[in-house]
């Protein structure tokens, strides 16, 4: 069987030729490593300056999302609002119950008196209201603000 060699040609542009192959694998054309020398893991999100220095990461603060300031207040006693569209018997629903429990797309509580637990999905969550004060630690800042009232 005849294998033909491969011919770098010009490219459309005239902006050169193509890498040529060798027999034998590989191509000329484009830097080959030399040494196996590897370059250096970088943590993703880690900046690295023209020179190539790798500096370190950020400190990454915890995000201010909903779902922790439920768990910064799991047992305390809550009223929680929910929308649910397209729903013909309700539209919105009032829950009451102590807060159990809160992830990332869902909250726990519980009735005080019946010990019933519901879980509902946070994409119907619209707010909450609380008879006492929140415990809410904001990103990048050491411990809760006093409470302020008006």
């Amino acid at each position: 069987m005849f294998t033909q060699q491969y011919r770098p040609t010009t490219s459309p542009a005239g902006h050169g030729t193509y890498p040529t192959a060798h027999v034998g694998g590989g191509y000329s054309g484009y830097p080959q490593p030399t040494g196996g020398a590897m370059p250096p893991q970088v943590p993703v999100g880690s900046p690295i300056t023209p020179g190539g220095t790798v500096m370190p990461a950020p400190v990454n603060y915890e995000q201010s999302y909903i779902e922790n300031i439920f768990r910064l207040n799991l047992g305390k006693v809550g009223t929680f609002y929910m929308t649910y569209e397209n729903n013909s018997e309700w539209n919105a629903k009032v829950f009451r119950g102590v807060l159990e429990a809160a992830g990332r797309d869902h909250i726990i509580i519980s009735d005080p008196t019946t010990g019933v637990r519901t879980v509902m999905l946070m994409v119907n969550f619209d707010y909450a209201t609380f008879d006492e004060p929140l415990l809410y630690q904001y990103p990048g800042v050491i411990g809760s603000p006093p409470p302020t009232r008006r």
